[in-house]
């Protein structure tokens, strides 16, 4: 895929035209508007919902309640909610475009708040980790997630953070991964998975304010 670049022209999504990024990030910090994008993946409608590909919706839901805001707010082709977290604005975003163009609605918010790579935190889900499980990472590849590729190609890096939840992997190797990801998770997942998720607010507040070692100290599996 071809990155998309902003509507207009090829300047980086997080430099406004005619401004270097020193000087885009000095202004936007002095407009005191959204700061950072906590993005969390997954699929729209009911089909879906429950599925261990939908790890990210089951976190921000939880979030939201722990909050006591409601993620329902319809704009960069995500569902949204504005609030304060460690201190900073931040835009709470369940994109609607499926999995595979996450990336459409992180460059299109990221274009219009003027958000650098790295103040985009994502949590999704990962096989490679047992459901309840939590890894934190500074950076990375996409590691062969379609919804992170995307993501990667839109905003043209990699340098965002990014919590992963685990789903549990395959239950065998001839397991069609992508069945197994669409598949629901049992009540004993679902269990654990509620669990990690009630952490991912602390994870979030502890990114954004610069901890993200002391976040990988306490929850990296």
């Amino acid at each position: 895929m071809t990155p998309a670049l902003p509507s207009g022209g090829g300047t980086p999504i997080f430099q406004p035209p005619g401004r270097n990024s020193g000087e885009a990030q000095m202004l936007f910090k002095k407009s005191g508007g959204v700061s950072w994008l906590i993005v969390f993946l997954g699929n729209p409608g009911p089909r879906y919902e429950f599925t261990r590909h939908n790890a990210g919706f089951i976190a921000v839901d939880e979030i939201a309640r722990q909050l006591g805001v409601s993620i329902d707010r319809s704009k960069f082709d995500a569902l949204t909610a504005d609030v304060t977290i460690g201190g900073k604005r931040a835009l709470l975003m369940k994109p609607q475009t499926y999995m595979n163009l996450s990336g459409v609605a992180v460059e299109k918010a990221a274009s219009f708040y003027k958000i650098p790579p790295e103040n985009v935190l994502v949590l999704f889900d990962d096989i490679s980790l047992e459901p309840g499980k939590l890894r934190i990472r500074r950076k990375g590849t996409h590691g062969g997630h379609n919804g992170i590729r995307s993501i990667i190609d839109y905003l043209q890096s990699d340098n965002f953070p990014r919590v992963k939840l685990g789903v549990g992997a395959k239950p065998n190797p001839n397991y069609d991964l992508a069945d197994w990801v669409l598949s629901t998770f049992t009540e004993a997942e679902r269990k654990s998975l509620n669990e990690a998720a009630s952490h991912c607010k602390e994870i979030a507040e502890l990114v954004i304010t610069g901890a993200i070692e002391k976040a990988m100290n306490l929850y990296n599996s």
